[in-house]
């Protein structure tokens, strides 16, 4: 299997198992932090094929490069600075992407909770009705390992 048809197989099969199909892409250009409104198709562009960690197989990811990042401007929102992010994250016991999530939670006017729901099961936050997964540059949407698991219990 060609890396090009193992990444749409990913991303297929992951696309059938997610609760939505609608996210919300953080990344940093500049000295900034930006969020996106994203569907699917959109965020099929913008994801890649990596190697997981401890023997899950490959993992799908997003990873945009400078030229993507520059495409995805057109539709982006500053959330805040690089150093303010990055202060956020250094005094905090969340990773990057939970405070990315948390900061985008608090600009949609909500109150932020940490939770463990699968992505099969809810998004991450619901506005104006629909729901969104969150997800801050160099994420991991799935592996083949989890995928795989995932496809028994269906």
């Amino acid at each position: 299997m060609t890396n090009t048809t193992l990444l749409i197989n990913l991303s297929d099969r992951y696309n059938r198992l997610a609760y939505t199909d609608k996210y919300i892409l953080g990344f940093t250009f500049k000295g900034v932090v930006y969020m996106v409104f994203a569907d699917r198709y959109m965020v099929d562009r913008f994801v890649c094929l990596d190697k997981a960690s401890r023997g899950a197989g490959y993992s799908l990811r997003f990873k945009p490069t400078v030229e993507q990042k520059i495409a995805l401007l057109m539709g982006a929102e500053v959330v805040c600075s690089v150093d303010y992010f990055n202060s956020m994250v250094v005094n905090s016991i969340y990773n990057r992407g939970e405070i990315f999530e948390k900061l985008v939670t608090e600009k949609l006017g909500q109150v932020w909770e940490k939770d463990h729901i699968p992505f099969t099961e809810a998004g991450d936050i619901e506005y104006r009705g629909v729901a969104y997964q969150i997800k801050f540059e160099k994420a991991t949407f799935t592996n083949e390992k989890s995928l795989a698991s995932l496809e028994k219990k269906a």
